[in-house]
């Protein structure tokens, strides 16, 4: 069949031409199109139900929200995992879904859900769905400032939240805007718990006041003189006077009591849960843009920076918007890094060509074919929907050597036949119809066997569409292009190849010897060849040895999900103990930045304590998140690198009580959201019991300080958090015609604050808050002697009616699955993760006893890795019989199908020990650079036995030896080709060092090392191998070998 494709794509020439061009046009199109982003969207299919209570402590929180929340949402459809957050006044609920999952729909059956249980939250708990965004959506941030000093926090958070943030939020692909940092303004009304009592006036008096006198309404139409007249009563407070004048109640004589009689009302701030610093020169407002799922981050990016733009001019004087993140920097850095590498590869591809065919023409089939396959990947990459980012861009660039590979040995194979019809016909000159025979019969030959041999590549693969999770994700977009180049290359060697061919190869063609590298070659390869030939179970023997020379590397090399990716800017994530308040949080963060601003190569540093307003962002106070901005390489100190720098940070950065993180902005974000933790090692501890989950947090990360490796260790503290509890005595307060819910009213409104309206002040909305002074309620003895008035108008203590005191609880609570659990973070260098967590395994197993009810579990990194490696080992099996199925497709021949297979071990000898030179560890980056080699060697040799089979047909049964030698050594400028073009084009991949350098220089470095072996070891193997299994069949059957051979 596939020689009857060849046949009819010259015949049908012009037609084949045409669909090229319009395939070329459809790719041009495709490119330009396709969504750009620096990584593939790593983060799982997640819904986000972000549930505000307004100032209820997180035990509070846990129990009558987060709680039913969590185990609802576990019955819905295709939910994995379901992660609860309770802080105080927030919850925060994660459902994660299975893998493919569409977003909306998961939306939709979250929705579904939450109506449920909205029935059982308490009054006061409004629930509400996040974003429609996933762990990647951070994508840009941005600081105001005002360095005139005309406007205060509270002043630019308005500009923020009232002007700023819904302009941006129009920008096509932003699912949200968040606000960070700033003081939100807020109307304090401070009432005086001595006025109230002279007055006779409740607090809940006073709120209520307040409710009713801030409102307004309508009245319909009044129809007036042919007119309508639509009717409004005004009604809400806009001045201080405003709220001073509001009536409370009348007072003897008619007098009415007003809110400035018992109260005072000022402006101040809103409390606050994050805290935003720019560069250790103080507090800032700002704002984060996050980007809605499966939209181009390119093209977001660049309609935020212009919407800013237009934007600037609205701004008050001295009012400044400074960039503090911007993704963009680094998705052009990756896709010019891989683009620099793609022309480069084709430079190399089309000069080895040139060489070794020396002839340009034909070195022009190559060549044209090469980006034509790629604009193929491109238009396939579109229609699926995935982004042009630094994974799938580097499946192209791996595949580009293996591409041209079919087309090179079709040319070679069209040289030999030229030059056989030019020396049975000397006298003759080839043209028209015999020469496009001849060219066709040529492709013909080898064609079936070449597309089969890319067939395997394509298929080998089909391990990595196998991983899941977000080994998966990282994976699939490099497997999918890769996949692509390969079928393009497949179907064009046997429509355009063979056409191309009788078009452009013309002219003289030169002989094979008149190339001096072939010469040259052959030279060298003749007498190794000779010695094998000779000698070839010895040959099989030393093969053998060197196969198992790669025990010594594999026992060396460690094991890691994924190398760190250096992504331009860098993340400081330290933690606080918890407890901590506003103002020291705020002091640490600005000291913190500083710090790091000290370092010359730091251009800018956006620290943030605690959490933006997103639902994307469940962090405590006690939560750093430091964003770096480093200065162009090229202004760095001499000899300074990433991992320098990272060191030299950590030296600068010793903070008592802060223990040190340096991770990745982009993957960070992942990793939280995938696995729950900021760290790429993680110990979960679940229970029932929070005492004993943090006891043994505790213990474990003691424990984890003694491994060797591990540079930090910090467990999640539950009874760290700072309490005053008031325990009401219910016989006290029966006594005084109160209640529980009279009591409580009293410390959640006077005590706690309760936000009773809002202003409406054109676009923008400030809370109206009611409270006791500070000044009465800022100690414990001031709150047990708090002024409390009863119904019946008399005045008592809150130490009369409640036992108040400190304790110690939960500063936050997190579940996982409605299973309460903390996190052991740890964080390692200098060890492979593999190391790392074996050894810290083995250290809790020995010194922590884990009580009755508590389970200990290790995420993070380490848990994908193990899960990739699992997969792995049941699916790489299957894909080499599949390979094999495939080989005895193409050969018809169970033994030499299985005398290729057994060739790709020497090629993985290469590989591994190339790793351990270049000091990599085996990682899921390496894996698919083996599972690409597995393919590309079984191409290699396919080729090889190609010449093979075609000298033995030509001689006659007897004289194998003869045959094998001619076959092998008259076919070195194709395989050498073979091998150049693939080693050309994975080398600048290797060597590389920009954006993504980390990722791609390990996929590429098993292919390059296994490409330096294989072609060594089969180049000689096979003949040997192949010279034993023929005169073995020879021996066995020659009388039936002799009758096949008449016949």
């Amino acid at each position: 069949m596939i020689e009857a494709i060849i046949r009819w794509s010259v015949k049908t020439r012009g037609l084949v031409v045409v669909a090229a061009l319009v395939l070329t046009l459809i790719g041009i199109g495709a490119t330009r199109t396709t969504p750009v982003d620096a990584l593939p969207d790593l983060s799982d299919v997640q819904v986000i139900i972000r549930t505000t209570y307004p100032g209820q402590a997180p035990q509070i929180v846990e129990n009558q929200v987060t709680y039913p929340l969590t185990t609802t949402m576990l019955s819905v459809p295709g939910a994995r995992v379901v992660r609860g957050y309770s802080f105080v006044g927030d919850s925060f609920v994660y459902v994660l879904f299975d893998d493919g999952t569409d977003l909306y729909w998961a939306r939709s059956r979250v929705l579904e859900y939450l109506s449920q249980v909205q029935g059982r939250l308490p009054p006061g708990a409004t629930a509400s769905l996040g974003p429609d965004a996933t762990g990647v959506g951070w994508i840009y941030e941005y600081a105001l400032v005002d360095k005139t000093g005309q406007h205060d926090l509270a002043q630019l958070r308005s500009i923020q939240d009232w002007f700023l943030r819904y302009e941006l939020k129009a920008v096509p692909g932003v699912a949200e805007v968040a606000s960070i940092g700033g003081m939100v303004k807020q109307y304090q009304v401070v009432v005086d718990p001595q006025r109230l009592a002279s007055y006779g006036v409740t607090a809940t008096d006073v709120s209520d006041a307040l409710k009713r006198a801030n409102q307004e309404t309508g009245g319909a139409v009044v129809e007036m003189a042919e007119a309508e007249y639509v009717v409004r009563a005004t009604g809400y407070l806009k001045t201080l006077d405003d709220f001073r004048a509001v009536p409370v109640r009348s007072a003897a004589g008619g007098v009415p009591v007003t809110i400035g009689d018992v109260a005072t009302v000022q402006l101040g701030p809103d409390m606050r849960r994050g805290i935003a610093e720019l560069n250790g020169e103080g507090e800032v407002a700002g704002g984060v843009i996050v980007m809605r799922q499966g939209k181009n981050a390119r093209e977001v990016i660049e309609g935020v920076r212009e919407k800013l733009a237009e934007l600037k001019a609205g701004l008050p004087k001295g009012v400044e918007i400074v960039t503090t993140y911007d993704r963009s920097g680094l998705i052009d850095r990756a896709v010019e890094n891989l683009t620099s590498k793609l022309l480069e590869e084709f430079a190399i591809v089309a000069l080895v060509c040139g060489l070794f065919l020396w002839h340009a023409r034909s070195a022009l089939v190559a060549i044209l074919t090469l980006p034509l396959g790629i604009l193929i990947a491109f238009i396939v990459m579109r229609v699926q929907g995935l982004n042009a980012n630094i994974l799938s861009l580097g499946g192209i660039a791996i595949a580009i050597g293996a591409m041209v590979d079919a087309a090179v040995v079709m040319i070679e194979n069209a040289h030999k036949h030229l030059e056989r019809w030019a020396h049975d016909n000397p006298d003759k000159e080839l043209k028209g119809a015999e020469r496009w025979r001849v060219i066709t019969d040529a492709a013909a030959e080898v064609g079936p066997a070449l597309f089969l041999s890319l067939l395997i590549i394509t298929f080998s693969f089909i391990p990595i569409f196998s991983l899941q999770g977000q080994e998966g994700r990282l994976f699939a977009p490099l497997a999918f292009t890769k996949t692509y180049a390969m079928a393009a290359a497949a179907l064009l060697s046997i429509t355009l190849v063979p056409v191309l061919m009788g078009w452009l190869i013309r002219g003289r063609i030169p002989a094979e010897d008149a190339n001096p590298i072939n010469r040259y070659l052959t030279r060298i390869y003749r007498p190794a060849l000779d010695w094998v030939l000779a000698k070839p179970k010895l040959a099989l023997l030393i093969a053998g040895l060197v196969f198992a020379s790669s025990l010594w590397p594999i026992s060396q090399t460690g094991g890691e999900f994924m190398p760190q990716m250096n992504e331009g800017d860098l993340l400081y994530m330290p933690s606080a103990l918890p407890g901590i308040s506003t103002a020291k949080a705020s002091m640490l963060l600005q000291q913190t930045d500083r710090l790091i601003k000290t370092v010359p190569e730091v251009e800018s540093v956006f620290g943030k304590a605690g959490r933006a307003d997103t639902a994307t962002d469940p962090a405590p106070l006690e939560m750093f998140e430091t964003t770096i901005r480093f200065k162009p390489k090229s202004e760095w100190r001499a000899g300074m690198t990433q991992e320098k720098l990272i060191d030299e940070l950590d030296n600068t950065v010793r903070v008592p009580g802060l223990a040190n993180f340096w991770i990745p902005p982009i993957r960070n974000r992942i990793d939280m959201l995938a696995t729950g933790i900021k760290s790429p090692i993680g110990v979960k501890v679940s229970g029932s019991n929070l005492d004993e989950i943090d006891r043994v947090a505790r213990e474990i990360e003691g424990v984890a300080k003694t491994v060797p490796g591990i540079s930090s260790a910090l467990a999640e503290r539950l009874t760290g958090g700072r309490y005053i509890d008031v325990e009401i005595n219910r016989a006290a307060a029966a006594r005084y015609g109160m209640n529980v819910t009279d009591v409580q009213a009293i410390v959640s409104g006077a005590i706690g604050g309760e936000v009773v309206g809002q202003t409406v002040e054109g676009l923008a909305r400030y809370p109206i808050n009611v409270r006791y002074p500070r000044e009465i309620r800022d100690s414990l003895d001031e709150l047990i002697n708090l002024p409390v008035l009863t119904p019946a108008r008399a005045q008592i203590t809150l130490g009369t009616i409640a036992d108040v005191r400190i304790a110690n609880g939960p500063p936050m609570l997190r579940s996982e699955n409605g299973r309460p659990a903390t996190w052991v973070y740890v964080d390692g260098r200098g060890r492979a993760l593999t190391e790392i967590v074996g050894d810290l395994q083995r250290a809790v197993t020995e010194k922590v006893k884990l009580p009755p009810g508590i389970s200990v579990a290790y995420t993070g990194q380490f848990e994908f890795l193990e899960r990739a490696t699992q997969r792995l080992k049941i699916v790489v099996p299957a894909t080499l019989l599949i390979i094999f199925a495939l080989l005895y497709a193409t050969f018809r021949r169970w033994d030499e199908a299985a005398l290729i297979m057994a060739t790709l071990p020497f090629a993985l000898t290469g590989g591994v020990w190339l790793l351990y030179l270049l000091g990599y560890n085996q990682s899921v980056a390496t894996g698919v650079g083996f599972i690409a080699l597995a393919g590309v060697a079984a191409e290699f040799g396919v080729v090889m036995l190609i010449y093979l089979k075609q000298a033995l047909a030509e001689h006659t049964p007897e004289d194998v030896k003869a045959a094998v030698r001619e076959g092998a050594l008259l076919r070195v400028r194709p395989k050498a080709m073979t091998v150049a073009v693939i080693l050309a084009g994975l080398f600048p991949i290797l060597i590389g060092s920009g954006t993504g350098s980390e990722v791609m220089s390990r996929i590429a470095a098993p292919m390059i090392g296994g490409m330096l072996t294989a072609p060594l070891l089969s180049m000689l193997i096979i003949p040997a191998a192949y010279l034993l299994m023929r005169r073995r069949t020879q021996i066995q059957h020659p009388q039936a070998q002799h009758q096949g051979d008449v016949k």
